[in-house]
């Protein structure tokens, strides 16, 4: 049996391990490995200290398919449907631009279940705070080194963002070509902070709008009422806002301080919203690389490094930035990956 190691637990990385598991059945171990606290990756769900207050979606914020990706993909979003974790978004969103045959979905539980319904259809085995820091051949293995250890594999398969991929240190750098290397080096990424505040079960508010885009501010583009957004209105439970920057500003800060940065923000937001009540609890997040501005060109979802031993890259930077890119890549990888081990085991045979 393969040892097959996942790197990155988002949705690119779940999706992997799902198809794979559908597609080789007990053909492969099927590892994911992530070095966040919890999967999602960007489809990030927070959870508020005090229970008393709704989650809030930090990354993705809805679920956009054109009327071509709805058909070619209907079979995920049947699955995601059936299972509750999708639903056709229904609340105003302020200043959303609409084109015809899109369709837009919201996730009930927040967008982290739909990536950690797609772990758990893979029977992979997860492993969260497994920080990957080079890459060494082995013979036909991969020699995987972590933060604390290492791990041999059959297959490795990256779906971490691009500048994280070129860090990695071992035989990687050598095994790239000059093509390669510079199609890598060329994926750029948007940047931008959010913010969750966490209010009490008796704030109540009265905006007319599920989530807004901002136009006139110098930070903010976009605001949400996240339980409102999802229509995940729980009794007992108090609302949730999510702030998020415009890329400009994330740009212009990205290396400052939370301390020097949070505060700018919400200054910023009571400005716009000057009735805001005050947070039972904030939570702050840094997107480095929050969505693909550039992409690998004429790289249809995958970049295969290496045959043999087998190491794949993966993900929106491969494809596009949106949820039906990562389905895109997923499928690329899982053709590539499937087609390589029946090749191995045709050859053992």
């Amino acid at each position: 049996m393969s040892r097959v190691l996942i790197v990155g637990a988002g949705l690119t990385g779940s999706l992997c391990a799902c198809l794979l598991k559908r597609v080789l059945q007990s053909k492969a171990q099927l590892v994911v490995w992530d070095k966040a606290r919890g999967a999602g990756g960007r489809m990030s769900t927070s959870r508020p200290p005090d229970p008393t207050s709704h989650s809030a979606d930090l990354g993705a914020q809805y679920i956009t398919a054109t009327a071509a990706y709805a058909q070619s993909h209907s079979n995920f979003y049947t699955e995601l449907l059936s299972a509750g974790l999708l639903k056709p978004l229904d609340c105003h969103i302020e200043g959303l631009q609409h084109k015809e045959g899109n369709k837009n979905y919201v996730t009930p539980l927040g967008t982290s279940s739909v990536v950690k319904h797609f772990l758990s259809e893979s029977g992979a085995d997860l492993y969260l705070e497994y920080h990957v820091t080079g890459l060494h051949r082995c013979g036909a293995s991969w020699k995987v080194e972590r933060k604390g250890g290492s791990e041999k594999f059959d297959a490795v398969v990256l779906t971490i963002p691009v500048p994280q991929i070129l860090q990695l240190q071992g035989d990687l750098g050598t095994l790239l070509s000059v093509q390669q290397r510079e199609q890598l080096e060329g994926v750029r990424y948007s940047s931008r902070f959010a913010i969750a505040l966490f209010f009490s079960p008796d704030v109540v508010f009265s905006f007319s709008w599920g989530a807004r885009y901002v136009t006139d501010s110098h930070c903010i583009r976009y605001i949400a009422v996240d339980n409102k957004k999802r229509s995940s209105d729980a009794p007992g439970l108090g609302p949730s806002l999510v702030v998020h920057t415009s890329v400009p500003f994330g740009l212009a800060h990205l290396e400052n301080d939370k301390d020097a940065i949070q505060p700018v923000i919400l200054q910023e937001l009571h400005r716009l919203l000057p009735d805001l009540p005050q947070p039972v609890s904030i939570k702050f997040q840094k997107w480095r690389y929050s969505q693909v501005l550039t992409s690998v060109p004429n790289c249809p979802g995958h970049m295969t490094i290496s045959e043999q031993p087998l190491l794949i890259c993966g993900g929106d930077a491969f494809t596009h930035s949106n949820f039906d890119g990562c389905v895109e890549s997923a499928l690329s990888v899982c053709k590539a990956l499937q087609l390589s081990l029946d090749v191995q085991q045709n050859i053992c045979l």
